[in-house]
């Protein structure tokens, strides 16, 4: 059984999620929580396999919660929200900083059209998450670092595109490798996150603010330019048009995700050829792997995060058993390594 936490200061949405979740025979409810003090209180004497986290709470909210808890008892930690305000998402994307694993939209209304799908996904999630061992084994950037050292790359010509791919923790391992990029950085760059719905916007915001780059949501047909990061919007493939356009398709999940990184790499790969980095970081599953294998088809150049400082080692560690990948490593090391692949040149 998979004893869960649920930390929800509405009495009439807590008794909801806790109806949802002890509908699937898998799942124990072992406590209920009315604020985030109380969610600290019970994590420390229940220890949960898992707690589901509110985000707006009274005496701590979800944010402040989840900090505690990753300090006191580290658990897993699912933020559920109903909003996709500029303030809850950003307290659920710090949340994720402070190491919260990931958000999914709150099941609140039964009589909503929306209701059976999110009460899948919730339990989906719920189920995965509680498998992840959290331990903090790297901390966000806060502090101003000196730019990274551009290094040319021997035999290696300048890259004209950068494409990432990321799931479970990848908010704040993206807030580090953007924060850690130039910000004359030469190409442009193309995001696809798996996070829920209208969190999108919200992201691009939260990591507008943390870098010296352009963060926004990709519009459809709009040209790339460098200096700017093109996030995937909700929903929706972001892909790489000619003659260096951004293409947005609302065309069949891949292998269960819309967006997915495996059409974001196979259309930079087939428009940008060998000029393609191709990034896989943290996240549960193998999204983006058979995309890796049309990049590494052209001459392009994939990095793998390692397993030290990921979240859930699922997408590197298929990328590397697909045998893609040609250099693994740390997240303190991706950006840098991007900006010297953004010069290149064979006379290093």
């Amino acid at each position: 059984m998979i004893r869960v936490l649920v930390a929800e200061d509405s009495l009439t949405v807590r008794q909801l999620l806790v109806e949802v979740l002890r509908s699937d025979p898998e799942i124990a409810v072992v406590g209920e929580a009315s604020n985030g003090a109380e969610a600290v209180e019970l994590a420390e004497r229940l220890r949960p396999d898992l707690i589901t986290m509110d985000i707006q709470m009274p005496v701590l909210d979800g944010l402040a919660a989840t900090k505690e808890i990753m300090t006191r008892c580290p658990t897993p930690i699912v933020i559920v929200s109903a909003s996709s305000s500029k303030p809850d998402v950003d307290r659920a994307l710090n949340a994720m900083r402070a190491g919260a694993l990931t958000v999914v939209e709150k099941p609140d209304n039964p009589a909503h059209a929306a209701f059976d799908g999110r009460r899948e996904r919730l339990l989906g999630m719920v189920k995965a998450m509680s498998q992840v061992k959290v331990v903090r084994r790297w901390a966000p950037r806060l502090e101003p670092q000196p730019p990274p050292r551009r290094e040319r790359v021997a035999g290696v010509g300048p890259i004209r595109l950068v494409a990432i791919a990321t799931s479970t923790g990848g908010p704040a391992v993206l807030q580090r490798v953007l924060a850690d990029l130039p910000g004359d950085f030469p190409a442009p760059i193309l995001v696809v996150q798996h996070i829920a719905v209208g969190f999108a916007a919200g992201l691009a915001e939260w990591l507008d603010a943390s870098c010296d780059l352009r963060v926004k949501v990709a519009e459809h047909d709009e040209e790339l330019r460098p200096h700017t990061v093109y996030v995937a919007p909700d929903d929706q493939h972001l892909l790489v048009a000619e003659p260096g356009r951004v293409r947005l398709s609302t065309e069949a999940p891949v292998g269960g995700f819309r967006p997915s990184g495996t059409p974001l790499f196979e259309t930079a790969a087939a428009v940008f050829g060998s000029a393609v980095a191709a990034v896989i970081l943290t996240g549960m599953g193998s999204d983006g792997v058979e995309g890796l294998k049309a990049v590494q088809a052209a001459g392009g150049h994939v990095i793998a995060q390692d397993e030290r400082s990921s979240v859930v080692y699922g997408m590197p560690q298929k990328a590397i058993e697909a045998r893609v990948v040609g250099e693994v490593l740390g997240v303190e090391a991706i950006g840098a390594r991007i900006a010297a692949l953004a010069i290149g040149g064979d006379d290093a």
